[in-house]
């Protein structure tokens, strides 16, 4: 019997772009001594493309990561965004917690991957650090993968 020949599935952000995106993440917290950090790659919809836990990273971590990066994906904007958007809507907040089963994360981490056309092909969540440096650390890796990060730029107090 002849073995059947397997479709293969278009997926928004290929596996050597989320690779690229998790090495330089990890190469940036190592010069800066970052707390450890976990990282997910989605695609745009919003399935896991690529996760690194670095040694000695807290066990929430990654769903921290995961939640900060899927939504953003889901709202359409970063998870700073996200945060400061919500920040006098708790109701509202609550009720995103509800309809994600618990996979949103609205604190800085969370950051849109974006094409040379302009549409959103991804996002990546960082957490371990304070959610200002992770956010930091996701924008950086994602320019240097050759794409657009939103926001395209860290608080101006990613630092403090």
């Amino acid at each position: 019997m002849a073995r059947p020949t397997v479709a293969k599935v278009a997926s928004s952000l290929k596996i050597s772009v989320a690779d690229k995106i998790t090495r330089e993440i990890r190469k940036i917290a190592q010069e800066e001594s970052l707390q450890p950090l976990a990282v997910a790659v989605l695609d745009g919809g919003g399935h896991l493309v690529a996760v690194r836990r670095e040694d000695g990273c807290g066990i929430l971590r990654v769903d921290i990561a995961i939640g900060k990066a899927w939504g953003a994906l889901g709202m359409g904007f970063s998870s700073r965004k996200l945060r400061d958007a919500l920040a006098d809507r708790p109701v509202f907040q609550n009720a995103l917690a509800a309809a994600s089963g618990g996979r949103f994360v609205p604190v800085p981490g969370g950051v849109l991957i974006i094409n040379s056309a302009g549409m959103v092909i991804g996002a990546v969540g960082v957490s371990g650090d304070s959610s200002e440096v992770d956010e930091y650390v996701a924008i950086t890796a994602i320019q240097a993968a050759g794409l657009v990060a939103d926001p395209d730029e860290p608080a101006p107090n990613w630092r403090d």
